[in-house]
């Protein structure tokens, strides 16, 4: 099931993601905050996750590394801000050391001479219990301008979310 996007106010540089995940709220939390089954579902379909580590409390850290097919790393790291089981997960998301292509993609006027930018969405993500053994799941990525947030929604910021939604619900379903 494709998770719905609201639409982008020009004026408030967010996305946010809904989908109903049929699985209960503690399912879905616990497939959030272990590391090990975060790495099955984390990144596009054809990307695997060879490194998950979630220190998940506020103050605490975590870092992911994102693998394409072709070996190329995209590494996340950043800070849970906000830790309230199993409702809230606040957390930053640096997005710095992804490759310089990347990086291309988002600013191609970026001057590359002062490396690259720190790009830190925020990214809210809510579990609502949806009844019948069901989770509303809803993440808000808040970007530092709109420009940004457009840049990140044209690379295919949306469909990549909704691959890593796919593989969420997959692996929530055969447990």
């Amino acid at each position: 099931m494709t998770a719905t996007a609201k639409a982008p106010s020009p004026s408030a540089p967010e996305v946010t993601i809904a989908r109903i995940i049929k699985a209960p709220r503690v399912r879905v939390w616990t497939a959030w905050t272990d590391p090990k089954e975060m790495a099955q579902w984390w990144g596009p379909k054809i990307f695997t996750t060879p490194v998950c580590e979630m220190d998940v409390r506020p103050g605490g850290l975590y870092r992911l590394v994102m693998r394409s097919p072709d070996g190329v790393d995209y590494p996340i790291k950043g800070v849970y801000r906000e830790v309230v089981a199993p409702e809230r997960l606040v957390m930053s998301m640096d997005l710095s050391e992804h490759p310089d292509p990347w990086h291309d993609l988002v600013n191609p006027n970026r001057d590359k001479s002062k490396g690259r930018p720190p790009l830190n969405p925020l990214c809210t993500v809510s579990f609502e219990d949806a009844g019948s053994g069901k989770t509303k799941l809803t993440i808000t990525m808040s970007f530092e301008t709109p420009a940004l947030r457009d840049a990140m929604v044209t690379m295919g910021m949306e469909p990549g979310w909704n691959q890593s939604l796919d593989r969420l619900e997959a692996l929530v379903a055969n447990t």
